[in-house]
């Protein structure tokens, strides 16, 4: 692929060589894998356990006729077909797996990231960063976190909580395509600021219906 156009913008030696391990290829991996791919990313790694059903195609990165695949290997061919990336395609559940380089979580549990968090991710040196991801319906959040950073350790764990302590939404209004690709935009906005050296930051929330009206 062809990058001139975005040279002066994203400093490409350091993308191309930075692995990047994203748990979770539903609605916030898959978008953001394919943005980052498409971005310059190719030391990809994506874990996940599940199936693709038909109520995923509304708002994952998947096609018709993936339907009844592995996530991870319907997410390799369609990065592989977009990109020209060999993604490596990890179907099982990530727990305390060893990794490395920028990890990105898109899990629908709260107790999930719980456990990440403290099985493989707090204090792991390895880490330089970790962007956890997580929406309900028109809003979103994510925490740049330095795993090795004690007030980076701190602020996370104030917005670590149990799945049962968490607001129910109902499953007619808990994703919707436009949401999970302005997650996927602020995602690989600050891996690039990451690798620009540039600060990002700890918290950024978007309420969708409450964004600013285009001017007249």
């Amino acid at each position: 692929m062809n990058f001139l156009r975005q040279l002066d913008i994203v400093p490409m030696a350091k993308l191309v060589e930075l692995p990047i391990v994203v748990i979770g290829a539903g609605g916030i991996g898959s978008t953001t894998t394919f943005a980052l791919a498409k971005l310059g990313a190719r030391k990809l790694t994506v874990y996940d356990p599940d199936l693709i059903e038909e109520h995923n195609l509304p708002n994952q990165y998947y096609r018709l006729s993936d339907v009844g695949k592995p996530k991870v290997q319907a997410l390799k061919e369609v990065i592989k077909d977009f990109a020209g990336v060999e993604m490596v395609a990890k179907q099982e559940l990530f727990e305390r797996q060893a990794v490395k380089g920028l990890v990105i979580s898109g899990l629908d549990s709260m107790d999930a990231r719980l456990a990440i968090w403290n099985q493989a991710l707090k204090l792991n040196g390895a880490v330089p960063l970790y962007l956890d991801g997580r929406m309900g319906g028109e809003t979103f959040y994510i925490y740049a976190v330095r795993p090795s950073d004690p007030d980076d350790i701190e602020s996370y764990e104030r917005v670590l909580y149990r799945t049962s302590e968490a607001v129910e939404v109902p499953c007619t209004a808990r994703s919707v395509m436009y949401t999970l690709l302005s997650v996927a935009a602020e995602m690989a906005a600050a891996v690039k600021k990451h690798l620009s050296g540039q600060e990002v930051p700890f918290e950024v929330i978007r309420h969708m219906p409450s964004a600013p009206h285009p001017a007249r």
